[in-house]
């Protein structure tokens, strides 16, 4: 996991309420082994158009298929992002994709979570001050969005400001690029030193065998 306090860019706004984990990452491509490609099946069914002779095909009125929001790093979203089953493959279709952050009034508790252990960071601020975000990138596709996580800040290109909350060893993780692993690793020469006490301890003082 990389490191990341500052962060500028356009954004995808998807104007939805309760997008749910099935839609970000349907179910047929949690069978994958790997924690790569998710990307090329993220928003899946809505990326595709469901019915007519055109099946199949990207839809192109669908906005992460427009051409002018490509590259984005930050997701606008409506309340409740993240909802549903608790699988951590949605978040690393969003981070495979490009996303480095999203941005919503509300997130699922445990979609929350995956996130964070996967370098997103996740920015809660009121339903207006989400709905103003969404309809200037609607409006313009290169709003420019700024995330400041150290200093917790989002600001925008046209004068918008807001701070925003997040849990303290969330938010050290991400500065420092720590996930589960790295966390364990800080520990690496004490792990180790016990690990070779345990084993002279126990070539040792082996444990008796059953008569």
């Amino acid at each position: 996991m990389h490191p990341i306090n500052l962060l500028a860019s356009h954004a995808v706004p998807l104007d939805r309420p309760n997008v749910d984990t099935d839609q970000i990452i349907p179910k047929q491509f949690l069978k994958r082994i790997e924690r790569t490609g998710y990307g090329d099946f993220l928003f899946y069914d809505w990326r595709r158009i469901q019915e007519g002779p055109h099946t199949g095909e990207p839809d192109p009125g669908f906005v992460l298929n427009k051409h002018h929001h490509k590259g984005a790093k930050i997701l606008i979203a409506g309340k409740n992002f993240g909802c549903g089953s608790s699988r951590e493959h949605a978040a690393w279709a969003l981070t495979d994709f490009g996303f480095l952050a999203v941005i919503a009034p509300s997130f699922a508790d445990i979609f929350f979570s995956n996130a964070g252990k996967n370098g997103m960071i996740l920015v809660r601020l009121s339903e207006a001050d989400v709905q103003t975000l969404m309809e200037r990138s609607e409006k313009n596709p290169a709003h420019k969005i700024s995330i400041n996580l150290e200093a917790q800040t989002l600001t925008d290109d046209q004068g918008f400001s807001s701070h925003f909350d997040i849990d303290p060893f969330r938010k050290y993780c991400l500065l420092n690029g720590l996930d589960d692993i790295g966390l364990t690793l800080r520990h690496e020469s004490e792990l180790d030193a016990f690990e070779i006490k345990h084993d002279a301890e126990f070539w040792m003082n082996p444990r008796p065998t059953a008569a």
